[in-house]
């Protein structure tokens, strides 16, 4: 593996790369002879240069797709007024950057008069990072020669970092930045200071898509993730292919997705169950798509830290396509694949030699033609401090250096089996992201939606979108509801109480800040710091068919978990984000499973299975004769237009409205609200009665959980002052007793106050809900832990043993045993949720504590747990740390 080189140790080098160069010239890569390129050589080219980069001990620095803000000094653009070696090249931002810039992700307007690019400025020396330049979004006029930041005002440049700029068909651009405009926003109007959020992994603020005049004007965010969306480009359709970080939980991976240009529609475009390398290396990340003619795109296919700025180029054809094996709805044939290399070799994962050279970028031409614009490096080897090629012989002895790579820019035509080079590379340089400037054909243009024009007014006045799932037992297409949707649906044939699912929960991401904002401890969160902090922001009916209409504050990252009638979560966490602009209404088929490997969030071509009345002015089987079903409505539907009680609310409410009486009883209605709690609410009083987009459910365990514990559960005598039973949680489950004596809490249980021992800033009642502790026996009015001998392997008892191996004995002579402490039962509360927590079931039909938390004090404990138990689901009512 290469780490160090002396650059100035290649004479002998250079006449051999001249060789090898020359050879190439003639015969092509990998052999067809090449001829002029006149339809090439009269168009003008821009490419990247930069030195090498390395460390100050000259180690190859590898980049990280995650650090998308990353600076390293020495980047510039150039242009060249035709693609042709003889061509001069002009280093066109040499003036800014003064050689100590840096330069990335270079496109051109469809017209090809104009460059755009992320540009950032020198670093300032000994200046604090809060006063280093940002990265900036400049664009060059090729005809005048002139260069513009595209946000003149240093105050607003200085904003947020902005890179990876793209033209939209009407002037505007988008790009990639950490400005979070509308985030922010919001951050005020939930009482919070404005900052950038971070991503999911706490590194770094997160890259989110945003739109901005030509004049950089009128900046407004389009994508709400809570980790980086990268790389945005404009298919032809007029909608914007990005690269989204999936990163909640568990998930950690980089597809591509599309959105419309006013931020409406969000969906997976390709890639979520295509991660993994046949060839048994690192996950792949799809980058850097560019659509060429023919529809398909052209994508970097990459691990997050591609080997010596290697990367497979593969052309794909997104969209017939959701994964590589897997069609859209109803698909093409079976065993077509939706991927192709776009060159020769495949060269981006491993760190083994690659004989056929690695490409580090590619572009298409859009010349008609299908070829590309590539960077790549041959495959060199260094042999007694000098570079040579790569031959099947050298490349066979054990140690095998690579040299330096030798980026430079060539078009490609896979087609025609040749590579024709335009640039001649430089040793110590790599030369990256071509790009000609040559006309191409403007793609559609879609219209920004407007109230009362694609986007519902009464929402927008509401800044809510609204979530229609036409049946939540439709998995990918499937119905998977067990008994048929349409039993389910009669609720006749299905009495609500064998309804599996019956509530939907909306989920939102609380962003994180900085340490520079707040220095959050670890102690605020939970067991499973990677479910982050989550607020609960609406609730709403299953309806007996499945389907589900919601509505849901726009401008947040969403998710949303499905709920039994106790209000506990069915199933895994829904691992995506979703979002939705304010007036914007998604609706979907159902639900999808991740591990199904089907595609998800492609709604062109999947049949719904839940289709809704088939036939108009009809009631559903055995439902309200007045409750008729327009053509295709689903329950939820139908519910909406007829019964103004079916609203969005932050209480789980059941009421049968369904039933008729003349078939069948109703079923009974419950309620679980938090204005029966006997404790704080964790929502604000005016949400009790009215759901708007700004309310929000946070739940902290100190201030909603811990009191629950102490709160008098008396039962008195009808005199109102005997008292017959005590089922306060701290007269059991407590140190001392109502005399103030030592007792050892039940069931080894101590809910009473106070901090732990084993992390002074929970409370001990915390962590012996949600943590593995030892058992306690009381020993002469003393709580202490219970040991017994430890044993080996095949049960035998240990003894204390000298350094020689020899017994130690006591002063009776007897061998002093090892002693270890007893491990309790598990924890009766478990962070993955409530359905996992064996402590609900206590107080549940049946269990030893039946009725003594009340429903709504049930319903809160298991939203909670849901969420990921977390000590706070706020970071600014979190202390700081010291």
């Amino acid at each position: 593996m290469f780490g160090s080189f002396d650059f100035s140790r290649l004479t002998v080098a250079r006449r051999i790369v001249a060789l090898f160069f020359g050879t190439l010239l003639l015969s092509g890569c990998p052999g067809t002879e090449q001829k002029p390129d006149p339809v090439v050589a009269d168009v003008p080219i821009a490419y990247i240069k930069r030195p090498v980069p390395v460390d100050e001990e000259g180690a190859l620095l590898q980049s990280d797709v995650r650090e998308p803000a990353a600076f390293v000094a020495g980047g510039d653009v150039y242009l060249r007024e035709r693609a042709s070696l003889s061509a001069p090249e002009r280093n066109i931002t040499a003036a800014v950057t003064r050689g100590k810039g840096d330069v990335k992700d270079l496109t051109t307007s469809f017209d090809g008069s104009r460059l755009l690019f992320a540009l950032r400025e020198p670093e300032i020396e000994n200046a604090p990072a809060a006063e280093q330049p940002t990265w900036n979004i400049w664009e060059y006029d090729i005809a005048a020669g002139s260069l513009r930041r595209v946000i003149s005002s240093d105050i607003s440049a200085r904003a947020g970092q902005d890179i990876a700029p793209a033209y939209l068909p009407d002037g505007r651009i988008v790009f990639a930045s950490t400005r979070q405009r509308q985030s922010k926003a919001i951050l005020l109007d939930e009482g919070k200071p404005q900052f950038a959020a971070l991503d999911e992994d706490e590194d770094a603020a997160a890259f989110l898509l945003h739109v901005m005049n030509a004049d950089g004007s009128e900046i407004r965010q389009l994508t709400f993730n809570q980790s980086h969306d990268l790389d945005p480009t404009v298919l032809d359709n007029g909608r914007i292919a990005f690269t989204r970080w999936d990163n909640m939980g568990a998930r950690d991976q980089m597809s591509l997705y599309q959105i419309n240009p006013d931020g409406t529609d969000l969906k997976l475009y390709y890639g979520a169950h295509s991660h993994q390398d046949p060839g048994g290396g690192e996950e792949r990340q799809f980058l850097k798509a560019r659509q060429r003619e023919d529809g398909q795109v052209v994508v970097a296919v990459q691990p997050y830290r591609p080997y010596r700025f290697g990367r497979d180029i593969t052309v794909i054809d997104a969209e017939n396509f959701a994964d590589a094996s897997q069609p859209v709805w109803p698909g093409t044939a079976a065993g077509v694949s939706a991927e192709r290399p776009a060159t020769a070799v495949a060269t981006s994962r491993g760190e083994r030699i690659v004989a056929g050279g690695r490409y580090a970028s590619a572009a298409p031409l859009r010349d008609g033609t299908g070829r590309l614009l590539v960077s790549w490096s041959p495959c060199r080897l260094v042999e007694n401090d000098l570079i040579v090629s790569c031959t099947t012989e050298r490349l066979a002895r054990p140690g095998a250096v690579e040299a330096p790579p030798l980026y430079s820019i060539y078009v490609y035509d896979l087609a025609a089996g040749t590579q024709l080079p335009v640039v001649v590379p430089e040793e110590g340089v790599i030369i990256t992201e071509a790009v000609a400037a040559s006309p191409r054909k403007r793609t559609e243009f879609i219209p920004d939606l407007a109230a009362g024009a694609g986007l519902d007014a009464a929402l927008v006045d509401e800044n809510a979108g609204e979530l229609h799932i036409r049946s939540v037992y439709d998995v990918d297409g499937v119905d998977n509801s067990g008994v048929g949707i349409a039993t389910l649906a009669d609720p006749v044939q299905t009495p609500a109480a064998q309804r599996p699912l019956r509530f939907i929960r909306v989920v939102k991401a609380v962003s994180l800040p900085g340490r520079e904002v707040r220095d959050v401890p670890r102690s605020a969160f939970g067991p499973n710091r990677g479910l982050k902090m989550r607020e609960v922001v609406a609730y709403a009916p299953v309806e007996p068919d499945g389907s589900v209409l919601v509505k849901v504050p726009a401008n947040v990252a969403l998710s949303f978990e499905l709920l039994d009638e106790r209000g506990r979560r069915v199933g895994a966490v829904h691992q995506n984000w979703l979002q939705l602009r304010p007036g914007e209404r998604v609706e979907c088929n159902g639900c999808h499973d991740h591990a199904s490997g089907l595609p998800h969030g492609r709604r062109d071509g999947r049949p719904a299975v839940n289709a809704g009345a088939v036939t108009s002015g009809l009631p559903f089987p055995n439902t309200t004769p007045a409750w008729t079903a327009e053509m295709g409505e689903t329950m939820a539907q139908t519910r909406a237009r007829l019964d103004s009680t079916a609203t969005t609310g932050v209480d789980l409410v059941y009421d049968d409205v369904w039933t008729d009486p003349a078939q069948a009883a109703p079923s009974a209605s419950f309620a679980y609200r938090y204005a029966d709690l006997g404790t704080d609410l964790p929502v604000a009083a005016a949400c009790l009665n009215a759901w708007s987009s700004a309310c929000r459910i946070v739940i902290h365990y100190e201030q909603h959980i811990h009191p629950l514990w102490s709160l008098s559960r008396q039962v008195l005598d009808t005199d109102g002052v005997t008292v017959l039973e005590d089922h306060t949680c701290t007269t059991c489950h407590n140190i001392v007793d109502g005399a103030g004596m030592p007792q050892l809490p039940a069931a080894q249980l101590d809910l009473s106050d106070g901090p732990s021992d084993q992390d002074a800033d929970q409370f001990k009642a915390y962590r012996e809900l949600l943590f593995a502790d030892n058992e306690q026996e009381l020993v002469e009015g003393v709580l202490q832990d219970r040991q017994v001998q430890a044993t080996d392997g095949a049960g035998n008892p240990l003894f204390e043993t000298d350094e020689n191996g020899d017994l130690i004995l006591d002063a009776d002579g007897q061998p002093i045993p090892i002693l270890v402490p007893v491990r309790a039962q598990g924890p009766s509360m478990s962070a993955a949720g409530a359905a996992s927590s064996y402590f609900l079931d206590k107080f549940t039909a049946g269990g030893s504590h039946e009725g003594w938390l009340s429903p709504a004090e049930l319903r809160l404990i298991a939203e909670w747990l849901d969420g990921g138990a977390q000590y706070y689901n706020d970071p600014f009512a979190a202390p700081e740390d010291d």
